[in-house]
């Protein structure tokens, strides 16, 4: 690639390449490649002036040698073509050009066109928003483009061109940059609900194979264990299941799934297993249905909005009422177009949705997704919050710190035997007996039976015909009755008591106790303090461990309550209690287990690492990395309320003050359009910026 260093100061460059032009798939092109770098911890580039700007770690030497060894036609084959397709690049170039050409036809228009071609010009656009408002008549409504139509209507038949010119103007702005907006955060929201899976199990020969999804052609079968995200459209060839299709149809019920059944990417199998056939392998047509579920559902509505837009309508007929007064009462056409120019209306049904939706974008910008403007109101009224231990407070990598045999076994082959197991469901702990294995180089090839998951209990299958099972010790020793092998009891009440423990058993008798750590995230309790500051008045923690343990972390965290060794239903029973006690509550999870009560929850907040089932049901999903999100939520929440609540307050005095302002016939209608709309404009704006700058 050739390029020149614009600026540079340490750990960032600013390049600008040297070629005649840069297409907006050019610019993604040259965005994944760099992204995927190692030595790059973020990029930029901008395709207008053909910048990149560029932080780095490491030796700038390594960073020139990889932007000199870039070659477009090679670096084109490594980007998925859902990426390019669905970048939003080429939205935002279209709408910035779409904006700037409206702003410069008008100007000109102003400027350099004869007056009486400006005339005919403002007639011909004058009809489409009287014939809008005519058709809302027509529908017996007296709604916003009504007014619209009607001040435009009468500036006309006064021959005030300009002040027609320039109210069709600024609509015709307010239209654009709400599209733009509204049409931006749906594109954000869909690419975050997009499909994200590397791998997926292939039925071959009679044997499951993990393998690369990219891999994967139509025509092959593909097997989908409970909890995790169906990858492809396709034909049910095996299995019975329940399927959560929320994500495209709306549905709140899980759907029956069995032979002969069709199955669609990016829906979530809740119960059962399924092997389907796969008929359609792309993921564009994935995110499309996406989009037009969001366009469609009303999760993006907060009550906010709601009540912002019935009441922008039903101010409408009293600024009519009001404009036929001021005629009334001072017999002056002139005052009481003033009060026809000016109402709350436009401004509260274009600002409202545009800061919720910029909210949800800003959000994103925190690797945070929000389904919807609802769940960001419901943040700022939350007063209690609930934490999953697992993968939530503790961190989402846990290690294996021991395997302590009980059946005379090496402790690696029994870790082998239970990564078998464990490998087909996601939840931190199985991860990291999964890893623990791949460290050791164990390989572990299947050699059981049909796989039997028990949510929040464990798994239960057949190796060589004897019956094992691996899980809690609720599980096994409670539900499965398995019992210690003669001798062991001291040895097993040696297990330390500061690890999470698995246990394994073979045809009902412990074989091992696998011990996994499950540090706390360092900044746990500091979130929770902080979260407590932000209005949390009751933090509560919930876990399927044990009370010694429960407590240990609890203590440490600082939360209010903990309740351990509690069922998923427990946790869902919990949330339903405070909610009928007037409590908004927020609950936080990662796991196939946490899934009732994120549904449960006023807002569910979902990890992003964890079970496809949990992220597909909840409200809202953060990375992993970092439990500060959640605290970046609620300040964003918070600031959206008081930013909406401002809006309210500076629309309403105002426009009360224009209107005042022109019945006296201090100001006239252009001016009172003028300002108005200005006014309109500038708010709609100011709720477009970041609400944490």
């Amino acid at each position: 690639m050739n390029f020149i260093i614009k600026h540079e100061i340490k750990g960032r460059l600013r390049i600008h390449i040297r070629q005649n032009k840069m297409t907006c798939r050019e610019a993604d092109i040259l965005q994944y490649y760099l992204s995927s770098q190692k030595e790059i911890v973020s990029v930029k580039v901008y395709e207008k002036t053909q910048d990149a700007a560029i932080c780095y770690v490491g030796k700038r030497k390594e960073l020139l040698k990889v932007l000199m060894q870039f070659q477009w036609e090679e670096a084109k084959r490594q980007v998925p073509e859902s990426f390019l397709q669905n970048s939003g690049r080429e939205l935002n170039s279209q709408y910035w050009e779409k904006l700037v050409g409206k702003i410069v036809l008008h100007v000109g228009n102003k400027l350099i066109v004869p007056f009486p071609v400006k005339a005919g010009i403002a007639y011909i656009k004058a009809v489409k928003y009287i014939w809008y408002g005519l058709k809302t008549l027509f529908r017996g409504k007296i709604e916003v483009p009504v007014l619209d139509g009607v001040a435009i209507g009468v500036s006309l038949l006064r021959g005030d061109i300009n002040t027609a010119g320039s109210v069709m103007f600024l609509l015709g702005i307010g239209e654009v940059l709400e599209e733009w907006t509204h049409k931006k955060s749906v594109g954000d929201l869909a690419r975050s609900m997009s499909l994200n899976i590397e791998k997926v199990w292939l039925v071959r020969d009679d044997q499951e194979v993990l393998v690369a999804a990219s891999g994967i052609q139509t025509g092959d079968s593909v097997l989908v264990h409970m909890g995790n995200m169906i990858p492809f459209d396709g034909k049910v060839i095996g299995g019975d299941a329940m399927v959560n299709q929320a994500s495209l149809t709306g549905e709140s019920v899980p759907v029956h799934k069995t032979v002969d059944g069709y199955v669609y990417a990016g829906t979530v199998l809740e119960e059962g297993e399924l092997t389907i056939q796969v008929m359609e392998t792309g993921g564009s047509s994935k995110f499309e249905k996406i989009v037009t579920m969001i366009e469609e559902s009303e999760k993006l509505k907060s009550s906010v909005e709601g009540r912002a837009s019935h009441l922008a309508d039903k101010l409408v007929p009293y600024t009519l009422a009001g404009s036929g007064l001021a005629y009334l009462f001072t017999r002056n056409v002139t005052k009481a177009l003033s009060v026809l120019m000016v109402d709350f209306s436009c401004a509260l049904k274009l600002a409202m949705p545009i800061a919720v939706l910029s909210a949800i974008r800003e959000a994103s910008l925190y690797q945070v997704t929000v389904k919807g403007g609802k769940y960001l109101e419901a943040m700022a009224e939350a007063d209690t919050i609930v934490f999953d231990k697992t993968g939530t407070l503790t961190k989402a990598q846990p290690a294996v710190v021991d395997v302590i045999s009980f059946n005379g076994e090496e402790p690696d082959e029994l870790l082998r035997i239970a990564a078998c197991l464990e490998e087909h469901f996601p939840h931190s702990m199985a991860k990291a007996v999964v890893d623990a294995a791949k460290e050791k180089n164990l390989a572990h090839e299947e050699k059981h039976s049909r796989v039997e998951y028990l949510v929040a209990h464990g798994i239960s299958t057949k190796i060589e015909d004897k019956k094992a099972v691996i899980g809690s010790y609720h599980f096994v020793f409670e539900d499965e009755k398995c019992v210690l092998p003669p001798g062991t009891e001291e040895k097993f009440h040696a297990v330390p008591s500061e690890y999470s423990c698995l246990y394994l058993a073979i045809e009902n008798v412990l074989a091992a106790v696998i011990c996994i750590e499950d540090p706390l995230r360092e900044e746990a309790a500091a979130v929770v303090n902080s979260l407590k500051k932000a209005g949390m008045k009751k933090v509560v923690m919930m876990t399927g461990d044990s009370e010694r343990t429960a407590h240990s972390i609890a203590k440490k965290v600082g939360v209010d309550e903990y309740y351990s060794e509690v069922l998923p239903a427990d946790k869902a029973e919990f949330i339903e209690k405070e909610k009928s006690k007037g409590r908004k509550v927020v609950m936080i999870g990662d796991g196939i287990n946490d899934s009732p009560a994120l549904s449960a929850a006023d807002v569910g907040i979902a990890i992003s690492d964890g079970a496809e089932i949990a992220r597909e049901i909840a409200d809202v999903t953060i990375g992993a990395d970092n439990l500060y999100e959640i605290v970046t939520l609620k300040a964003i929440s918070n600031g959206l309320m008081k930013r909406i609540h401002k809006n309210y307050r500076v629309i309403v005095g105002f426009n009360t003050g224009l209107i005042l302002l022109g019945v006296g016939g201090l100001i006239q209608p252009a001016a009172s359009a003028l300002l108005h709309n200005t006014s309109t404009l500038m708010i709609s704006l100011k709720s477009m910026q970041n609400l944490l700058d």
